[in-house]
């Protein structure tokens, strides 16, 4: 997963990952090469065409010698590598010289552990069995298919450049390749797309048994295709509750088929989860590496330029000095002495508590009260309670204490939790599945207004 997707809409999406002083045992590498832009995309990415990939191109052979020297450029803050994840883009266009050098030199700077994910994303029809053979020997253990719909005329809707048999082609590919940690990702609410298609997408996928199955719903971003085309809710795409009503859909068949719904947008079976992109939704630091990727190294976020030669000058600016993550002259932090770069700030306590609630709150199990109480104070969790209170009432929160939900209504255990009473000192507080995590923009939209308040 890209640190810029996932789908959050409201204000503060800049937030989207949390930030940690640890260090870092996780790296992000953009690779921005696409075939095609798919109508509702807004990463940055680089098209190529359908002839171009890897040895063959010049632009993408320039590309990951400009990585890789952000990579050499970069301080190793003591820790190996955990996971490393390639996202797009589509990395699937490197050749296996092209990733096998990535991973040296990634291996080389940071050392990357010997029981490590490395997952990498791939579309179906850019890669052969052989290439992926070669992926896997430099070390690839999990891969990302981007399905997005088993309907033909849905995926031109969307522009993307693969087939649904090229689908199963790649599946095949993949199962012959020997990977057996594969993810398939789906896209509801598409243009034209029917409950009916949506069903049928889900059961397509439940027949091919992934070990893990992401379900996005779009959000028509600006500046793309779609975002020209289309009105959100609006005709071809479908009505907010007919989204709503796919979104429990998903929830209904992809659990009743086994898997855990353990993130509001994921499902995993048993020891199947995707270790990296749980270090987002746990607040913990990462590397970020490549055009338009962030990183959040020793408090700081940074965001790289987003586009190609913004990229390659900030890079060349930045050999020499100690780190890309946390650029330093002098012995000082220089944050405005790059204008190509995004962002770059040390974020404030009160961005960690926010990040921290909207990180933790997308994962099933939530987040842990003794932990906030340590971290924010009692009297920040009380303020967190008095806002979330009406969503409980509302059956969209639950508090867990020793593996039991206490949902509103249930008496005695609710008398406890009324107005003005304080949360218990133990446990859990998280979204309910699914309506909890359906509505969760409104929910967290909620928070960010009430605790960004006198701060």
């Amino acid at each position: 997963m890209n640190p810029t997707t996932d789908y959050l809409t409201f204000e503060l999406k800049k937030s989207v990952q949390g930030t940690n002083s640890g260090i870092p045992s996780s790296a992000y590498l953009h690779i921005p090469f696409c075939r095609r832009r798919c109508y509702y995309c807004d990463f940055p990415v680089f098209v190529v065409g359908d002839r171009k990939n890897g040895d063959n191109s010049g632009t993408i052979v320039q590309y990951v010698a400009v990585l890789c020297q952000e990579i050499q450029a970069t301080k190793n803050l003591g820790a190996s590598l955990k996971t490393v994840f390639f996202g797009g883009g589509t990395p699937s266009l490197l050749s296996v010289s092209q990733l096998s050098n990535i991973l040296e030199t990634l291996d080389s700077k940071f050392g990357i552990a010997a029981e490590a994910e490395i997952s990498i994303e791939i579309d179906p029809g850019t890669f052969t069995l052989e290439q992926l053979r070669g992926y896997a020997a430099a070390g690839v253990n999990r891969v990302s298919l981007g399905v997005q719909a088993f309907q033909d005329e849905l995926l031109q809707a969307c522009g993307r450049s693969h087939s649904v048999a090229d689908i199963f082609e790649a599946v095949e590919i993949v199962r012959s390749a020997g990977i057996v940690n594969f993810s398939l990702d789906l896209i509801s609410g598409l243009p034209h797309q029917t409950l009916e298609n949506w069903e049928a997408s889900l059961k397509s996928a439940v027949e091919i048994s992934p070990t893990h199955l992401s379900s996005y719903d779009l959000i028509v971003e600006q500046g793309t295709a779609f975002g020209r085309y289309f009105e959100a809710g609006a005709q071809p795409l479908p009505a907010d509750e007919t989204a709503a009503q796919m979104y429990r859909l998903a929830q209904e068949i992809l659990t009743g088929a086994g898997y855990e719904h353990y993130e509001i947008s994921n499902y995993a079976r048993s020891g199947y989860q995707c270790r990296h992109n749980r270090v987002y939704w746990e607040n913990r630091p990462y590397y970020g590496l490549g055009m338009g990727a962030a990183s959040y190294v020793e408090g700081r976020r940074l965001t790289r330029p987003r586009k190609t030669q913004e990229y390659y000058q900030w890079v060349r600016s930045m050999s020499g000095l100690n780190s890309p993550a946390t650029p330093q002259i002098g012995g000082e932090t220089q944050p405005d002495i790059y204008p190509a770069i995004e962002q770059n700030f040390q974020v404030s306590e009160n961005d960690i508590l926010l990040e921290t609630l909207m990180l933790g709150l997308r994962l099933a199990e939530g987040v842990s009260l003794s932990a906030l109480t340590q971290k924010f104070t009692q009297q920040t969790v009380d303020k967190i309670w008095h806002c979330l209170q009406p969503y409980w009432r509302q059956g969209w929160v639950e508090i867990m204490t020793e593996d039991r939900a206490i949902p509103y209504g249930i008496a005695p255990l609710h008398a406890t939790l009324g107005e003005g009473a304080k949360l218990p000192l133990s446990g859990n507080l998280r979204l309910s599945d699914p309506e909890g995590f359906l509505f969760s923009n409104t929910i967290l939209a909620d928070l960010f207004s009430k605790l960004g308040e006198n701060n």
